[in-house]
């Protein structure tokens, strides 16, 4: 079978006997670097010395077919450098392949950034939506970010020391100075730290400079309680200023989340 493992996220102390047992006795291990693979193995004090298979964003597609083969023989480990594979890791590609051959998966759970960040965020957890990396160009970023803005759902990013402050610059102008954040940096580690606070204000502690493994959590966007006459009031005055009666509809729709359809008609019986 192919069998997925999760790794410490930092602290060694959260690797489990399950994962400490598969390492002893696995003879394949496909892991996103064998390097780090290695020092893992060496740092558990594992003596078994399975063969290693480099599996990463760059060459998965080509590895897919060699390990599923080799999981129909016999059980496959696969590892990511930390938490889960296939959650902002390679092995997304290898699963759908597995299961498409008919290859049993399995996983032995562990530790993972993202519930432990949102257990340590201080905010929602009964629903929330996980968003990995944003787009490294600004452009690309911002848009992402404004497309997100009316989600209701606590939101999870992973980002870069070197890009947090203007993710969160970005993120305070896309969703509000106010709207909460916390930032959760080097989890489990020595020097683990959550800041918490108003969107502009976190991001303002950024900008000193930020080091380590980084999760950011974000509080959902608060219920719209818009009067539906002043809305289509605004309709109408937009329509005044020479903007189509469309157009005036849907973005008075986006600003406060009522039904587009319903403005461009409200509007157009009270012309």
């Amino acid at each position: 079978m192919l069998v997925l493992a999760a790794t410490p996220i930092g602290n060694l102390g959260d690797a489990t006997r399950r994962l400490i047992e598969a390492l002893e006795s696995t003879r394949i291990l496909a892991a996103e670097d064998t390097r780090v693979a290695q020092r893992l193995l060496a740092a558990l004090h594992i003596e078994n010395r399975p063969r290693l298979i480099s599996l990463n964003d760059h060459n998965e597609r080509e590895r897919v077919a060699e390990l599923v083969a080799l999981a129909a023989d016999g059980d496959v480990l696969v590892v990511s450098d930390a938490g889960m594979p296939t959650v902002s890791d390679p092995g997304y590609r290898l699963v759908a392949g597995a299961i498409e051959a008919g290859v049993r998966v399995t996983a032995l759970p562990g530790a993972s950034a993202v519930p432990t960040a949102l257990a340590l965020s201080g905010l929602p957890t009964d629903r929330f939506a996980f968003e990995g990396f944003l787009p490294r160009k600004a452009g690309e970023r911002r848009a992402a970010l404004a497309a997100l803005a009316r989600e209701s759902r606590t939101l999870v990013f992973f980002e870069s020391p070197q890009r947090i402050a203007d993710f969160l610059g970005d993120l305070a102008a896309a969703f509000g100075a106010d709207r909460p954040v916390a930032v959760c940096r080097e989890l489990t580690k020595l020097h683990e730290e959550v800041v918490r606070g108003p969107a502009a204000e976190v991001a303002g502690w950024a900008r000193e400079g930020v080091r380590g493994e980084i999760v950011v959590v974000v509080g959902g966007a608060p219920a719209v309680t818009a009067d539906e006459g002043e809305a289509v009031e605004q309709v109408l005055s937009l329509v005044a200023a020479g903007a189509r009666l469309r157009e005036a509809s849907a973005e008075v729709a986006e600003a406060t989340g009522l039904s587009r359809r319903e403005l461009y008609e409200a509007a157009l019986r009270r012309r």
